[in-house]
């Protein structure tokens, strides 16, 4: 059994799959018969787990687990206390309502990679980074949740999944390392308020 973690870099499609205008996982990582064990969407950073198990895969992925997964979002605005709640009580999305999560505005990270090519910059519009704590994974349920409660996501990136840490792996973008199977960072699950 092999689990892997990779920091995905910006633009980088989760499939192993060549693209015609994309890079897909196969750019980064060369190790046949692997697959992610959850995705993100190819506009959203961070740490992706693969892996050759499906058991494992499903242990990671399937919200029934409570696998908590930690975002930073950089938002358009400066949300208050009430998007901050709304975003912690679930937010109707039309197709779903999202469970409870966990909110906190962060200083600027100082230990995050520039990314490539950078967000837009526009001196009249503040923005603000948010870490979100959820252990479900809709697609691209981070982005809709925070323009839901009226503060567009800029930039996404997983920095966290379970009790593994991107910046604690030391992975900068397209690197990857392996894992313990059997670590204890599988065991952390999220707690609803």
């Amino acid at each position: 059994m092999r689990l892997i973690a990779l920091n995905k870099p910006f633009g980088t499609i989760c499939q192993f799959s060549p693209h015609e205008t994309r890079q897909s996982l196969a750019d980064w990582v060369k190790v046949p018969g692997v697959y992610p064990a959850g995705r993100l969407d190819s506009d959203s950073e961070g740490l992706l787990l693969l892996t050759d198990d499906g058991a494992l895969q499903a242990r990671i992925a399937e919200p029934k687990r409570k696998l908590v997964k930690r975002y930073w979002a950089q938002v358009e605005g400066e949300p208050d206390a009430a998007a901050l709640a709304a975003l912690e009580r679930g937010v109707d999305l039309g197709d779903f309502v999202t469970q409870p999560c966990q909110t906190r505005i962060i200083a600027a990270p100082e230990n995050l990679w520039p990314r490539n090519p950078p967000i837009r910059y526009r001196a009249s519009i503040p923005t603000t980074w948010v870490e979100i704590a959820i252990s479900e994974g809709k697609n691209r349920q981070v982005r809709r949740m925070t323009a839901a409660v009226g503060y567009p996501t800029l930039r996404l990136v997983r920095v966290a999944i379970g009790a593994l840490d991107i910046f604690s792996l030391g992975l900068t973008p397209g690197e990857s390392i392996d894992v313990p199977t059997n670590a204890p960072w599988q065991n952390t699950t999220h707690k609803h308020k």
